[in-house]
């Protein structure tokens, strides 16, 4: 959720319920990507060189992944240390069940809701796991610069990562290692975070149609409240980490308003929240948001209602609002006798100057590795391959980011349109508030938002107060 997969959810969950990364279009390995800083040249040099383990006589026995499925590594152990606690540990656990099974190999995983401020304990410390989840790119980054970070340049095949991710997620893995750029990790898990929820019933049976456009939904909005009913439900209460919905809609909307280098400039500083560009998607947003005619309790309630809670009216018969935008993890929040594609569904939270195209904000999980052993390797590579998902992609709930899963595997048209938008996405980026330095993206960020929604702030107030985060 990522905020199930980021510091935002990471804080909220467990308070409430329980890089200039870039990510440019996709839509195949053949898209136009962004420019980007080059990675090192082993990069390439690794694209043409198979990392292949050898017997004595110099004989290639095949890859770490092969020689694990012999079972050469029978009877080893890899430690691994996440966020990934209750539910949705017991759905990683049974995602690598066969491979251990398979392989022999025992993956010791740790879970726990303090991963954060663990991983960087265990890591200066010398006790590092053998792998690490970690949920927001920004963390592992900051760790990367140490030089304790294994660089998977030449661990895994280019050509093979290449073939199976979107190049959006390999220039996500480049970050700055201790003497140059290296390869930080891998893509597991994926969340979208760009979809209007809605319930889908009602909704048809109104004669409402889905907007293409975000004039359209504008329209469609105040068409609602013509027809006497709010038609947004809002809410960022989150106990110590209140008004982190808001980063969502900022960044979603910066990214239809803007470039996307603008976008990078912004997660990493260069791009100031007091300018022109940031201050415009707030004002954007503020034509919902500060509208009471549009907003379920009106502005007031927003602040104070728990984004969990936030679209419960949406399943009141008949409904007394009927969109909230939220990251695919909000339907675990939903009615547990709601169901998808038939009582409630989504629709992607349309462009606003066709120029941008359809971007999508996303978030996930990226593993690290720490300790570089054949066995390591070889759940590593395993990690790069949608089998490695594959259970948890059929229990619903996330998105696989690798080219090998099959959209058959989704349970719900829900999910298979979800995974075929990251596909097709013309700009892809990652979580901004996410990436962005603790005090900034969960800080002055959270803290400025909510203070201008709130009304004890103005706006130029809250970028001032959001910015100060940086200039500190």
């Amino acid at each position: 959720m990522k905020k199930t997969s980021g510091r935002k959810m990471s804080l909220a969950l467990t308070v409430g319920l329980s890089f200039t990364v870039l990510l440019s279009g996709c839509g195949g390995n053949t898209n136009n990507a962004a420019p980007t800083e080059a990675p090192a040249e082993t990069n390439s040099a690794a694209a043409t060189n198979t990392p292949e383990s050898t017997d004595a006589g110099g004989t290639a026995k095949g890859s770490p992944l092969e020689m694990a499925m012999n079972g050469d590594y029978k009877g080893t152990k890899v430690t691994m240390f996440g966020p990934f606690v209750d539910a949705d540990q017991v759905k990683f656990e049974n995602s690598i069940k066969a491979f251990e099974e398979k392989t022999g190999i025992d993956i010791q995983y740790e879970g726990s809701k303090e991963f954060e401020a663990t991983i960087n304990i265990r890591v200066d410390g010398g006790n590092a796991p053998d792998i690490a989840d970690f949920p927001q790119p920004g963390l592992l980054a900051s760790i990367a610069k140490t030089g304790k970070v294994v660089d998977l340049t030449n661990v895994l095949d280019q050509a093979k990562l290449t073939a199976n991710y979107n190049k959006s997620w390999l220039d996500m893995s480049t970050m700055d290692g201790k003497d140059g750029k290296i390869m930080a990790g891998i893509w597991n898990r994926s969340n979208v975070k760009s979809l209007v929820w809605y319930p889908k019933k009602q909704f048809e049976e109104a004669g409402y149609k889905v907007p293409e456009t975000w004039d359209d939904m504008m329209a469609l909005t105040e068409q609602i409240a013509k027809d006497g009913d709010p038609a947004w439900a809002i809410g960022i209460e989150s106990g110590a980490a209140t008004g982190w919905p808001a980063t969502d809609w900022v960044e979603n909307i910066l990214l239809r308003t803007t470039t996307p280098e603008n976008y990078d400039k912004w997660v990493s500083g260069e791009l100031a929240f007091t300018s022109p560009e940031v201050k415009n998607a707030v004002e954007i947003m503020s034509k919902i948001w500060l509208n009471e005619d549009y907003v379920y309790g009106g502005a007031k309630s927003i602040v104070t209602t728990a984004f969990g809670d936030a679209p419960k009216p949406m399943f009141e018969n008949p409904p007394k609002a009927w969109f909230n935008m939220l990251g695919n993890f909000i339907t675990s929040f939903f009615p547990e006798t709601a169901k998808v594609d038939e009582d409630y569904d989504w629709f992607y939270l349309p462009p606003i100057d066709p120029q941008y195209g359809k971007p999508v904000l996303v978030a996930g999980d990226i593993y690290a590795m720490f300790n570089d052993r054949p066995e390591v390797r070889a759940v590593m590579e395993f990690f790069t391959t949608g089998e490695s998902i594959k259970s948890w992609v059929e229990s619903g709930g996330v998105i696989a980011p690798m080219n090998d899963a099959s959209l058959d595997w989704y349970t719900s048209e829900s999910d298979r349109r979800m995974a075929k938008l990251v596909q097709d996405a013309s700009t892809l980026r990652f979580d901004g508030s996410d990436l962005m330095p603790g005090k900034v993206g969960a800080g002055t960020f959270w803290k400025g938002m909510t203070d201008y929604v709130s009304g004890t702030a103005t706006l130029d107030q809250a970028l001032e107060q959001i910015q100060s985060g940086w200039n500190n």
